[in-house]
């Protein structure tokens, strides 16, 4: 048996609590969406052009056109997942917006469906219905709250929509490349529109003060490169299963954090609600892998 130099379930806790992060950097920053968007990317995109450069440029000779149109198309998409989301937390509480876009494996089967005609059993259903009502609990919560924060769970739910385009779009051209080429043409594609989003509606690029500063810089290496980093690195030892249920976990994180770092209170129907979402999910999730595993084993037994 391998020896681990470091154990994975700890790595894989660490990269759960290090994506739990970009809530509350971008909660404490007081630049608009679009910029913290753009600043954050941006600065991923220079930390990983060394490595790019270096190891991974040779392989720009193998994208077709098409699959520079698919790129282009999935930053666009995440630039404005981004956009949507960042703008949702100064309206909502870092516990709705985070549970909220907990909902993408939802919008991803429901955009496989659409276009690649999968198929769902009644249980994956009951379970994505599950999921729902806890949203629509945290939503009733936060209308009793005020219409501005019912407004910011509105704008979590159109992000996840987006970041689940975002995949759509991805998945053809991830296959044929590596993940740092991947990840960074889309980065980049995903910059450049960020960048035109906030030339187009005035927001400020600078100049900030040196905390705002710190902020971008750690939302592009915690959340972004240190936590997916992570979560790939797992890969190696752990299942996509496993790495896809801890990811769960992200909205627990972040509501603690911003309990402990904001002041943030959780209120009940958050908790309910969050508690619905996460064992929907859960229960989605789940069944949907139990399908796949019998389709491949149907395949394979011809």
């Amino acid at each position: 048996m391998q020896e681990y130099r470091m154990n994975p379930y700890f790595i894989l806790v660490i990269g759960v609590i290090s994506v739990s992060t970009s809530a509350i950097l971008v909660k404490v920053s007081s630049a608009d969406a679009g910029v913290i968007a753009f600043y954050r990317l941006l600065f991923t995109i220079l930390l990983m052009s060394p490595v790019f450069l270096i190891k991974y440029r040779k392989e720009l000779k193998k994208i077709t056109l098409k699959d520079w149109g698919y790129a282009v198309a999935a930053g666009f998409f995440l630039a404005f997942h981004f956009i949507l989301w960042f703008e949702s937390l100064n309206y909502t509480s870092v516990a709705s917006s985070t549970v909220l876009v907990t909902l993408q494996p939802l919008f991803a089967f429901l955009g496989t469906y659409l276009f690649f005609k999968e198929k769902f059993s009644k249980s994956a259903l009951l379970s994505a219905a599950l999921a729902i009502s806890g949203s629509v609990v945290i939503s009733w919560g936060d209308f009793r709250i005020s219409g501005m924060a019912l407004w910011g769970d509105l704008l979590a739910l159109m992000a996840c929509a987006l970041v689940t385009a975002y995949l759509l779009f991805g998945q053809n051209v991830r296959k044929r490349l590596s993940l740092v080429t991947y990840t960074f043409i889309v980065y980049l594609m995903s910059t450049i529109v960020l960048f035109l989003y906030v030339l187009i509606k005035g927001e400020k690029l600078g100049p900030y003060p040196g905390e705002e500063w710190i902020y971008f810089l750690l939302l592009a290496i915690i959340p972004t490169l240190l936590g997916h980093t992570l979560f790939n690195w797992s890969l190696k030892w752990l299942s996509t299963s496993t790495i896809s249920m801890a990811i769960l976990f992200e909205p627990i994180g972040a509501s603690v954090l911003a309990y402990f770092l904001l002041g943030e209170a959780v209120i009940m129907s958050q908790v309910i609600g969050g508690g619905i979402i996460l064992l929907g999910i859960f229960l989605f999730v789940k069944e949907e892998r139990k399908i796949r595993k019998l389709t491949a084993l149907q395949v394979k037994g011809g």
